[in-house]
């Protein structure tokens, strides 16, 4: 079941974006959702997937895995596209059914729509995909450490984000242990209509749960026994450093937001 998890794993493939000084590409990140938000038209779409293609292949990872990391929202995509299709009404009349219809403005918006989701959630795969999760808290805790000056500590944040990183691939071993005890007395998931897997999953809960607990329970026990205090000063292990790559990187994206920024109001 870990081996086909990629939320949260990196994948080392020698590249120059894995290089790239993590909070560079947090940064990056967020104007990418920006841009993803902002479009609006086909053009600005195409632009945008091109823009994606292009780091990916930067990356020398396959394709095939940052479509495994949209693979689960895929309900989430036709959901969208059925919304934006039931509820835009311009353009032709494709079809219509009582006070239901289907027209091009519908069609167009909802396919953009689901474009932008998968283009999203694919994309962003790159942040896990060539970062390990210990450089991504630490780009984390660089780029929210003037929070500091409101009283919020990005040490704590960055701490609860590596601990349910960490906490995932955890908590799925322990459901296929669970899955497996079942399935060696006799009630196999593969086997069961629909319905039962639904009952069975629904009692996988509290077990999960009451085991998440657990661990959490002994994972606080082990920090205060070794004087983990948040807050306290201490050294990096990896000290990043920002260099002219790093710039280039986030100008790329903010060359991007501009272009797309500019599209959407010559469009409007």
């Amino acid at each position: 079941m870990r081996n086909k998890l990629l939320f949260g794993r990196s994948i080392d493939t020698g590249s120059w974006v894995h290089s790239v000084d993590p909070r560079a590409k947090l940064t990056g990140m967020v104007l990418y959702l920006v841009a993803i938000v902002i479009v609006g038209s086909w053009l600005a779409l195409s632009i945008a997937a091109a823009f994606s293609l292009a780091y990916m292949a930067a990356t020398k990872i396959p394709l095939k895995y940052y479509a495994k990391a949209a693979k689960p929202l895929w309900v989430l995509m036709v959901f969208i596209f059925v919304v934006q299709c039931l509820t835009v009404k311009q353009g032709n009349v494709l079809w219509h059914v009582g006070s239901w219809g289907l027209y091009t403005g519908g069609l167009s918006s909802g396919l953009i729509a689901a474009s932008r989701m998968a283009l999203l959630v694919s994309f962003t795969a790159i942040l896990t995909f060539t970062t390990t999760p210990g450089l991504l808290n630490q780009g984390l805790a660089g780029v929210l450490a003037p929070l500091r000056k409101i009283g919020i500590s990005a040490q704590r944040l960055t701490l609860m984000m590596s601990i349910a990183l960490r906490f995932i691939p955890t908590i799925l071993d322990e459901t296929h242990k669970i899955l497996k005890a079942q399935a060696a007395r006799g009630a196999d998931l593969k086997e069961m209509p629909w319905k039962e897997k639904g009952k069975m999953l629904v009692s996988l809960l509290v077990p999960v749960t009451v085991s998440a607990f657990r661990r959490a329970e002994e994972l606080v026990l082990s920090m205060e026994s070794r004087g983990y205090i948040i807050g306290a000063p201490r050294s990096e292990y990896h000290l990043l450093g920002w260099r002219l790559r790093d710039t280039w990187f986030v100008l790329s994206y903010v060359v991007l937001v501009a272009v797309v920024l500019m599209l959407r109001l010559n469009w409007s």
